[in-house]
């Protein structure tokens, strides 16, 4: 059985949770991480249980022997020039969301992971948590019919109790709402919804408690989506700025029933009652990377690059995702809908 070789770029948070969960799946070794500080590797294998070199330089570290996957897990803006030079070196590829922080940085890395024909898994890890393969596979059914309406909803205050709020809050750092973290939900509308987006318009706003004026651009979105095939409406709203717990929203209505996050109703089930029926699954209900499913993510890639399958969240489905998004900011910064065809390769 292949055991894949994986270097980690950046150690912070996430990168932790990366490396805590590759140690533990057998389809992968741990043996390398690129970090700007100087880390201890005699501490990682302390913590990890895992032999690694560190390295501070990228292009050293891209040449360690029989590296097969890089991991990066650095702040938004590096992922571009990170992609594009490991796709260049060969490497399989993780890569946490957002991809990049503008359109034309996107096309480059879809560009280059095309041309390398390289593997990609996106941190879009939503795709594979039990709640929404069960909604996945009942809309795939029928069991609700047409799906005319969506809405899909994140909430989760991201305040200085967090060590990313310190870089988080700066434009050309954390981007938008919607690029910092709102993108899991419109991600997971995209995947369940299954269609291409037309038109979106989106509006912005703020939170005016003190503890998030520190944020350079909007900490709140709403986006109204039109799907291209003309009877499909969308709503997605990225709440950073909140003072509640997390939620995260996922609400799809079709013409024979309904599916809310755990919760299933279908006319095309005889003997159903008025309520709603309980589905034994796992909801997102954490913002905390310890709780992030990168388990199924990183089992689901192995799969993939033993059977030569595509992953459910490669880059290019994210880069679709992305598109909307790019879109979506367009529109709040203007006031005005935004078409889709604006965003084309």
């Amino acid at each position: 059985m292949k055991t894949y070789k994986v270097g980690i770029v950046g150690f912070g948070w996430v990168a932790g949770a990366h490396m805590k969960t590759l140690a533990n799946l057998p389809d992968y070794e741990p043996v390398a991480i690129m970090s700007r500080r100087d880390l201890d590797p005699a501490q990682i294998k302390q913590e990890y249980g895992v032999d690694v070199k560190i390295y501070n330089d990228y292009d050293k570290f891209l040449e360690h022997p029989g590296m097969d996957i890089v991991s990066i897990c650095t702040p938004h803006p590096l992922h571009p020039e990170q992609t594009i030079k490991a796709a260049n070196a060969g490497k399989d590829l993780i890569i946490e969301k957002p991809i990049a922080l503008t359109f034309e940085d996107s096309v480059k890395m879809l560009e280059a992971v095309e041309k390398n024909k390289v593997r990609t898994s996106i941190g879009f890890w939503v795709r594979l948590m039990s709640v929404t393969k069960a909604m996945r596979s009942i809309i795939d059914q029928g069991l609700i019919g047409d799906v005319y309406y969506a809405e899909c909803d994140y909430y989760h205050g991201i305040g200085p109790w967090y060590g990313q709020f310190e870089w988080n809050i700066k434009k050309d750092m954390g981007g938008s709402s919607l690029l910092t973290a709102g993108c899991h939900s419109l991600d997971i509308m995209l995947y369940l919804v299954d269609t291409e987006v037309d038109e979106v318009f989106s509006y912005s706003t703020s939170n005016p408690h003190e503890v998030y004026k520190p944020y350079e651009y909007d900490t709140t979105s709403v986006t109204l989506l039109k799907f291209k095939n003309g009877t499909t409406l969308g709503k997605v709203a990225s709440v950073i700025d909140c003072m509640q717990p997390y939620v995260f929203n996922m609400n799809m209505v079709g013409s024979h029933g309904s599916i809310k996050n755990n919760k299933f109703y279908s006319k095309k089930i005889d003997g159903l009652l008025t309520d709603w029926c309980t589905l034994d699954v796992m909801l997102i209900d954490s913002g905390d990377v310890a709780h992030h499913s990168y388990n199924e993510q990183f089992i689901h890639f192995a799969e993939c690059l033993k059977t030569g399958k595509e992953t459910v969240n490669n880059l290019k489905n994210a880069f679709e995702t992305h598109r909307v998004i790019f879109a979506a900011d367009k529109s709040a910064a203007t006031g005005k809908p935004v078409s889709l065809s604006e965003f084309k390769r």
